[in-house]
């Protein structure tokens, strides 16, 4: 019988793999059961050796554990950039990982969970660069919002959760923080004749450290050309008071992802003086019973965004 190795490419055995990568055979034999991280070419008999693809996956999978990834993480993580084709044939089973603890659970036919569980891989791997290039294509792909409510929050919210209380792995949720604010920028454009004469004032209430929201608004709120003037940083009431005398916004929407932070009393300041603006109350930190009847609470980002417009310029275009 002939071999199953394509001549033109060069293979390994385990030994030499092993020296290229510093660690012992047996820990390759064991990605290769366990995580399915092995060779998948055959050679005459029942010696199986390692083909540049297995190697770039394991060379992968080793930079994503020296930035701190569990070994099943930074397995599902070459797997994931580096898929196998239909020529390779692994006899070993797929990773396990516990997915549940950073996504939630979907099926591969459901895009936006797809997304997230690659970005959340990629975020637990500490890939500055993937997590970066993966925020940009999931946005161009899917647009701002869907981006934000399907795949960005939804990661955010579990790292967010599986590391409450304790300091070792908050530098995953810092990260993919970092690399949101990032991207919602950039995907914000810079308007050169927005369709709303005065501004809309995006900000959030004074001591809420959650702003990414704001940032996502604003983006989607810029690609229907609906000009925002928007602060990332809460601002001190009085602060906030005078940004909103000077600017006369059409429109203010204040931002609260917490009820530690809502503070009803706040519309009152920033209502003074004699223009006249919208507000609007968003995030699910505000209680509808506590807000005075002028306030409008705005729902999700996505409803939010459409009510906005509807407002200020009436019909989408």
């Amino acid at each position: 019988m002939g071999s199953r190795i394509s001549s033109e490419e060069p293979t390994l055995p385990v030994a030499s793999v092993a020296r290229r990568l510093g660690v012992a055979p047996s820990t390759l034999r064991t990605w290769d059961r366990r995580y399915g991280v092995g060779p998948s070419r055959h050679t005459n008999g029942r010696h199986r050796r390692y083909g540049s693809s297995d190697i770039g996956r394991l060379e992968l999978m080793q930079r994503a554990l020296l930035r701190g990834a569990s070994t099943a993480e930074a397995a599902k993580y070459a797997l994931e950039q580096m898929p196998r084709t239909a020529t390779e044939t692994p006899e070993s089973s797929v990773v396990q990982v516990d997915e549940q603890a950073v996504t939630p659970p979907a099926d591969d036919h459901d895009v936006p969970s797809r997304l997230a569980r690659r970005l959340s891989t990629a975020a637990l791997a500490m890939d500055f660069g993937a997590v970066q290039r993966m925020l940009a294509d999931t946005i161009r792909e899917l647009g701002v919002l869907p981006a934000w409510t399907g795949v960005v929050s939804p990661v955010l919210t579990a790292l967010g959760a599986r590391w409450r209380g304790v300091s070792a792995g908050a530098e995953v949720e810092y990260l993919l923080a970092e690399c949101v604010y990032a991207a919602l920028v950039r995907a914000t454009p810079v308007l050169r004749e927005p369709r709303n004469q005065r501004p809309v004032l995006l900000t959030c209430v004074p001591d809420e450290r959650d702003n990414l929201p704001m940032y996502a608004l604003a983006a989607a709120l810029g690609g229907r050309r609906i000009g925002a003037q928007l602060f990332g940083a809460s601002l001190p009431a009085e602060v906030l008071a005078v940004t909103v005398r000077r600017s006369v916004p059409a429109a203010v929407v204040l931002w609260s992802g917490r009820h530690a932070t809502a503070d009803p009393r706040l519309f009152a300041r920033v209502s003074r003086g004699r223009q006249r603006s919208r507000l609007f109350a968003c995030g699910p930190g505000w209680d509808p019973a506590t807000l005075p009847d002028k306030i409008e609470l705005l729902g999700e980002l996505s409803t939010a965004a459409d009510r906005i417009e509807h407002v200020l310029v009436g019909a989408r275009r």
